[in-house]
């Protein structure tokens, strides 16, 4: 499987095309310096606790304020204008806010841009999402947000949450984000009586070294928006918290430890929709996510939440952050492959593919293998795999890497699978083979297996089944970090990947579950 620059990520910024952006979205290394380490150390047993105390005294101060003034409150008064003493709250609760930030070193926040009334845009579009801080500016506008619903029952954050009217998701209601999209609807079109709604729509945290996939829900009101960027202009970034990196206590830790921490918001022109947008929610949210790119001077890129799940899934191989995995599975679901039946579509293809007198087709029989015509989408999945550019691909390694995306955390499966399509008659594989297998399972267009491949072969027979493969496994069930990452990737590959049962950050993804974009124009990689 190739390993190219171009296409993976297929980054594009308006009209302009960029390069690629860094390994991973949902990557951040944070390396210190020996005097920023220094510093740090200082500032643990100077600033930091005071900053903590105060800044926890702060949301404490807040919470009777947010609970005297969210009693009572029925839907009809709440799109009522505030009554005076309401707004008093809302003044004192901002300025308590605006203090919790300053304890964190926010000493000035800089606002650029007019922000829209709501009755000019419903809706603010904030982007990119990268923190927890990315709540200072839901606290000076306390906008509504969407959230899970099982946040209101956190002690003193519930009581704060509850007071901005957010739009609540809940986990065990099955059709809670169609209800959530009417609900934004229906306060998106009540001519600002609502307060205007604060939505990320990237879904989840990202390094901001790009905006990744929007997700359609915040447009499919067909309403005007207001595209709002975040920037974090500081020497060294304390504040990104992504899927793998320093977790949010150390990001915590960290910021506090900084004597001053800069952050910019941008209210950008309201973004008013044509009526081709209006009934196709995905054309505008690549629309508006073309704008902020240009704001940020970021490339935007196909990877969505899904393509994060992937690659920090908790397997035995888990996968390099430049893997070209995340590319193949774009390509899957823009191919139209569903999620709900990719492992019936697995067990079918694999099938067929051990029944083929050839491992090696061409793109027409390629076409005719997975029964979907020739397409652009089809040509760049089938360039992925011709290594050599003559025009032919293993069809093994189509399986093998539509196994990865389909089982991303059953390492064992995939493997069992792979030896059944490159064993010999007699159920043995090759260094060579295996070389081939594992370098399809992690994307990479290089790997050295043999280290691997001679403490699997403890009689030195020269190949390997599965059952020798298995065993090893059970006794080195790290068999990876042991003798291929330390090799391969270095300490890149070391870090610590986090539980991904929900997507970090402030908003819950509510979009519906069908809302794909299938058209999406896609490139070709270089080689």
């Amino acid at each position: 499987m190739k390993l190219s620059s171009r296409g993976r990520g297929c980054c594009v910024a308006g009209s302009r095309e960029r390069g690629p952006p860094p390994r991973s979205p949902f990557v951040h290394q944070l390396r210190l310096s020996p005097l920023e380490k220094a510093k740090i150390a200082f500032m643990t047993l100077t600033l930091f606790p005071i900053r903590l105390f105060f800044a926890a005294f702060m949301m404490l101060l807040a919470w009777p304020f947010a609970f005297i003034a969210s009693m009572g409150s029925d839907e009809q008064e709440l799109e009522k204008p505030l009554s005076w003493w309401r707004k008093i709250v809302d003044i004192l609760l901002k300025a308590i806010m605006r203090m919790m930030w300053l304890a964190g070193g926010f000493h000035w926040i800089n606002v650029k841009g007019r922000r829209a009334l709501p009755a000019e845009a419903a809706i603010l579009t904030v982007a990119p999402h990268s923190s927890y801080f990315d709540a200072i500016p839901v606290t000076m506008t306390f906008a509504s947000i969407v959230m899970k619903a099982e946040s209101k029952d956190i002690p003193v954050w519930g009581t704060l949450i509850k007071y901005i009217r957010p739009v609540f998701v809940s986990r065990s209601d099955q059709d809670s984000r169609r209800k959530t999209v009417e609900e934004i609807k229906r306060r998106a079109q009540s001519d600002g009586k609502w307060p205007q709604i604060m939505i990320f729509p990237e879904g989840t945290c990202t390094n901001r070294s790009c905006l990744i996939t929007f997700k359609p829900g915040a447009f499919i009101p067909g309403v005007p928006v207001q595209p709002v960027v975040l920037r974090y202009p500081n020497k060294l970034d304390t504040i990104t918290w992504t899927w793998q990196g320093p977790g949010a206590l150390e990001i915590l830790w960290l910021t506090l430890c900084q004597f001053h921490n800069s952050v910019e918001i941008e209210f950008l022109p309201v973004y008013i929709p044509s009526e081709e947008e209006r009934k196709n929610p995905v054309l505008y949210a690549n629309n508006v996510r073309r704008v902020m790119a240009e704001a940020l001077g970021v490339s935007v890129t196909d990877y969505t939440f899904e393509d994060c799940q992937l690659a920090l899934a908790e397997g035995q191989l888990r996968l390099p952050s430049d893997t070209c995995l995340l590319e193949f599975a774009k390509l899957v679901r823009s191919l139209g492959l569903k999620p709900e039946t990719l492992e019936d579509d697995l067990d079918k293809y694999a099938a067929s593919a051990m029944k083929m007198k050839k491992e090696r087709v061409d793109l027409k029989e390629f076409s005719a293998y997975l029964e979907f015509p020739v397409s652009h989408t089809l040509e760049s999945m089938f360039a992925l795999f011709d290594e050599n550019e003559d025009g032919i691909i293993d069809i093994r390694e189509f399986v093998i890497a539509l196994s990865v995306v389909c089982k991303p955390s059953k390492t064992l499966e995939t493997i069992q699978l792979a030896f059944q399509l490159y064993q010999s008659e007699n159920g043995t594989i090759t260094e060579e083979d295996l070389a081939h297998i594992l370098k399809t399972a992690m994307g990479v267009s290089q790997i050295n297996v043999t280290h691997l491949f001679r403490a699997v072969d403890e009689e030195e027979k020269g190949k390997i089944t599965y059952d020798d493969f298995y065993r090893f496994a059970e006794l080195h069930p790290h068999f990876a970090e042991d003798y291929l990452y330390a090799d391969q990737m270095g300490a890149e590959s070391g870090l610590e990947t986090s539980s991904l049962s929900a997507p970090n950050g402030i908003c819950t993804d509510f979009s519906p579950e069908n809302a794909e974009d299938k058209n999406k124009p896609l490139q070709k990689k270089l080689n």
